[in-house]
């Protein structure tokens, strides 16, 4: 395997998991922001009150995206075990 080719599976790897994490980073984010204005308006500063929506949330984002989210892993590991001939020296 040339350095290139190297390079260029990891560099797939890596945008791979960044749009994979991405829909349930974004949503925790959302919910964390709007939970941190509601504790800043009301003045309630629980730390469960913080982490449990953020939980919830990533649950439901799991549920929801997760099919398409194993799908693409398990496609992306199938397409670079299938290459491992064409990186044989």
């Amino acid at each position: 395997m040339d350095p290139q080719a190297a390079l260029t599976l990891g560099q797939n790897a890596l945008f791979l998991l960044l749009m994979v994490s991405a829909p349930v980073l974004a949503v925790v984010l959302a919910v964390g922001l709007v939970i941190s204005l509601f504790q800043a308006i009301t003045q309630i500063h629980e730390a469960t009150l913080s982490f449990v929506p953020k939980l919830i949330a990533a649950i439901a984002v799991f549920a929801i995206a997760g099919p398409w989210m194993m799908t693409t892993l398990v496609e992306f590991i199938r397409n670079t075990i299938m290459a491992i001939p064409n990186y044989a020296i």
